[in-house]
């Protein structure tokens, strides 16, 4: 057993400026990467849909391989949730940016299936380095 304790029994800890700025930085980057695929995704079906997709998970996978945590996946998925909820809002004009199209359905339920993806199981539960091998 572990000398810590219970992951839930650790105390909060801040994380520091750096780690937060990179954060939104991700969050940002979330939130262009969900506009860039909305317009994209119905402009080039089904390339523009599978660009789309690919960008957005490469965008989470990234992220959270960038910071080593999952806090690296939910940041940009958060900024493309946003960004995408924001665009299938109607305007007051009556206006809609995503058309009414199975690709509008598969962009925004496959976007939020990539987010949950790579937020649950984007790091690797093996640990890295020669020291955390047995016998050293």
């Amino acid at each position: 057993m572990s000398d810590r304790g219970s992951m839930l029994a650790q105390p909060l800890r801040m994380p520091p400026a750096g780690r937060i700025a990179a954060c939104t930085a991700l969050l940002l980057l979330g939130a262009v990467a969900g506009l860039a695929g909305a317009l994209v995704q119905a402009g080039w079906f089904p390339g523009g849909l599978l660009l789309a997709l690919v960008g957005a998970a490469g965008l989470f996978l990234g992220g959270a391989r960038a910071l080593r945590s999952r806090a690296g996946a939910v940041a940009p998925a958060a900024g493309w949730m946003i960004s995408v909820i924001l665009c299938t809002a109607g305007r007051p004009e009556g206006d809609f940016l995503f058309g009414a199209g199975g690709g509008s359905y598969l962009f925004l339920l496959g976007g939020m299936a990539l987010a949950v993806i790579c937020a649950t199981i984007g790091l690797g539960r093996q640990p890295v380095g020669g020291d955390v091998r047995l016998g050293k």
